[in-house]
This record gives structure tokens, C-alpha cells and sequence, in this order.
């Protein structure tokens, strides 16, 4: 049974590995799986564990930072669980529970990241209440709480040579987006639960062969999980989370539709595809936005690197407004350095954004399924 059991978890990585469109995995029907619905009441600190009964879920933490020669860094760290099946969680050696986490810093001299796996049920990795603490690990990556929430706590890390110990502070609430943390994706009614805390205080040392560094900056950290997450006319996603010099927040997210008629082009005025986001003022209170309130388009694409691999064109500028909230909430986004693309077995770019406008700001940028 051991055999059995690791043997399918090793089929699956590697045929989510090969597969022509990697993402199919998220539009696959979530029959067997727990359903998101809308009217849910999420529940701190029950919410930041586990949902073993969706089919995928993430702990998703970005950061802009810089270092105390005023260099600019980046940051992200994900750890996310996929279930093989919908037949329960058996536990131990039986888990059908796949854990996979992503670390990548954006450094003053380029772009490093490492991709790990791990099986559930057998302490290698997960997320639980430890002794009244979060607990968030895959080997020896850690998000690790002060108490039973996520935040404020400590990330600690390790990848090509360099490590980083960070304390996370916040002192604003969680914020539910969507429809009080339920986030519809598509018109055909795909959706997640999904709740953020875009405040987060970073503080820390990130050591490397020759240096150590002090860096400060600030942080974003994504709760999602579901069951569907993509619908079939849907290849993938825009994410934008900026940190504005106001104080305030920004998250837009769109999911592109690939129908007929539906691609985008540069400097196309249409919102193609799903799009939603919220704007959090700098106490924490937040507005949920539609695609009414939103004007997004990409305005240059500019070659990817990519190893082994003919380079890829990617929008990597872009126009952002809010029109509704005024003139001033207008603005044009840029990628700090085109080369962030993750060859990892979902492959994807994430990296760091400077927004200019009247209210300038930086943040971050994932886009999956190009």
C-alpha cells in the first residue's frame, strides 16, 4: 500500500509536470470535492488551517523590501496543498494529501527560486495549531506564528545559498474579499474562499555568502482555496497587489478568457475576462470592486527569459485605474526586471512592480497560464 501510494503521487507530479497545459488540473470538475457557495462564515483561527475536503489551497506571502544599503529586494514564499482525490484524508503513510512550496527573492544582483514537494501525512510538511502557535512548513521552510493565526510571526528560509529570517507584524484586521471572503472567478459561477492581509510590517536579515543584510519593507499574504478554480474558456490569471505611498492597498485580479473574439491586445480598452478586486484603506477597511470599477489593460510586452527555453513575450507594463474613485486613482504599472519567470511545475512569472501616478506605490505581479 506504501508502494501504491507513493507511486501515484509520483505519477501525478510528473504528469502535472509534462502535461501540455499544466493548469487543466484547475478546471477540472471539483465532483466529490466540498463546494464553495456563497454565504459562508469564515472563522479565525479554524480558516488559516487546513481544508483537506477542497480540492486545492494556498499560503501565498509577498514582499517588497530594502535592505540597509538602500537596495531593493523581493520576496515570495508559497506553500500550497492539493488533494489527489475526493475520498477523504486517510491520514499518515494513506494521505492523499500533496504538499508543494515555492520560495524566490528578487536580489540586488538577479533572480533565484526553488520549487520542493512533499507527501502528506507523515510530518514532512502541513499546517496546524502547535502548541497554541501556527505552524506552516515544508521541510525546513517555516511560517510560524506568534500565536494561532499566521500573522504576526516569522519566516524563515533557504534557497541558492542564501537564507532569511523575517518577522511579519500587522496590527489591521484580515480582510474577507469578494462577498465576505467568497470570490467568484467566472460568469459560470467558479469561485474560492479568499481573505488577505495586505498590511503586513516586514523586518529582518537575509544572509548570503560574503554579506548580511538588514531589510524592512512590506508585505501582502493571500489565504485561497476551492475546488474549480478555473473555468474551461479561462487559461489563467493577472494578479496586481500594490502597497501605495498613502497608506492604502490595492488588489485586481482577472482571469483571462480565451473564447472567441474575447483575447486582448496592447493598449486594448476592454476588461477581458473575469476581473474583481478590492481597495483597503490604510486602517484595514475595505471595498470590494468589480469590473465596473475597474479599467485594466497591458500596454507593452516585453521578452522573458526562460532557461532552455526561447524567451516569452509577457505584458509587463500596464495601465491600471480606478475611474469611479477619481482622476488622481489612475496609474501605470512597471516590472522592476523582466526576468522572473518560475519554471517550476506550474510555471508562471512573479515578480516585483513599481505603480506611478499621483499616489505611487509597489507591489507585485503574477500571471499564470501564458
Amino acid at each position: 500500500m506504501i508502494r501504491w501510494q507513493l507511486s501515484a503521487m509520483l505519477l501525478m507530479l510528473a504528469s502535472t509536470s509534462w502535461a501540455t497545459d499544466v493548469y487543466e488540473v484547475l478546471r477540472r470538475g471539483g465532483t466529490g470535492y466540498a463546494e464553495v457557495l456563497p454565504g459562508k462564515t469564515l472563522e479565525f483561527p479554524r480558516d488559516h488551517l487546513p481544508h483537506a475536503d477542497y480540492r486545492i489551497e494556498w499560503w501565498y506571502l509577498t514582499a517588497n523590501l530594502i535592505d540597509n544599503r538602500g537596495r531593493d529586494w523581493g520576496l515570495h514564499w508559497t506553500l500550497f496543498r492539493q488533494a489527489l482525490n475526493a475520498d477523504g484524508n486517510p491520514q499518515g503513510w494513506n494521505s492523499n494529501q500533496i504538499w508543494m512550496a515555492h520560495a524566490a527573492l528578487s536580489t540586488p544582483d538577479g533572480h533565484v527560486y526553488e520549487e520542493r514537494f512533499a507527501r502528506g501525512g507523515i510530518g514532512q510538511a502541513g499546517v496546524k495549531i502547535k502548541e497554541s502557535r501556527f505552524d506552516a512548513w515544508l521541510d525546513d521552510w517555516q511560517l510560524q506564528g506568534d500565536g494561532p493565526a499566521p500573522l504576526p510571526g516569522t519566516l524563515t528560509i533557504r534557497l541558492q545559498g542564501i537564507s532569511a529570517r523575517l518577522y511579519l507584524g500587522m496590527d489591521t484586521p484580515w480582510v474577507l474579499q469578494g462577498d465576505q471572503g467568497y470570490s467568484q472567478r467566472s460568469s459560470q459561477g467558479h469561485a474560492s474562499y479568499y481573505y488577505s492581509q495586505p498590511h503586513i510590517q516586514v523586518s529582518g536579515m537575509i544572509e548570503q555568502p560574503g554579506q548580511s543584510v538588514t531589510v524592512s519593507g512590506s508585505g501582502w499574504l493571500d489565504r485561497e482555496w476551492s475546488s474549480q478554480l478555473l473555468a474551461e474558456n479561462q487559461p489563467g490569471w493577472d494578479w496586481f497587489s500594490l502597497h501605495l505611498q498613502d497608506g492604502s492597498a490595492l488588489m485586481v485580479y482577472r482571469s483571462r478568457d480565451n473564447t472567441a473574439g474575447g483575447a486582448q491586445g496592447i493598449g486594448d480598452q476592454r476588461n477581458n475576462g473575469w476581473v474583481t478586486g478590492a481597495w483597503i484603506t490604510p486602517g484595514g477597511e475595505a471595498q470590494a470592486l468589480t469590473a465596473d470599477d475597474i479599467r485594466l489593460r497591458p500596454l507593452e510586452n516585453r521578452p522573458v527569459h526562460r532557461k532552455q527555453q526561447a524567451p516569452l513575450q509577457l505584458p509587463l507594463v500596464w495601465s491600471l485605474a480606478l475611474p469611479a474613485k477619481g482622476p488622481e486613482y489612475r496609474w501605470i504599472i512597471r516590472a522592476t526586471d523582466p526576468n522572473h519567470w518560475l519554471a517550476t511545475a506550474f510555471p508562471y512569472w512573479e515578480g516585483p512592480v513599481i505603480a506611478e501616478g499621483d499616489n505611487p506605490g509597489v507591489g507585485y505581479l503574477e500571471m499564470t497560464g501564458y
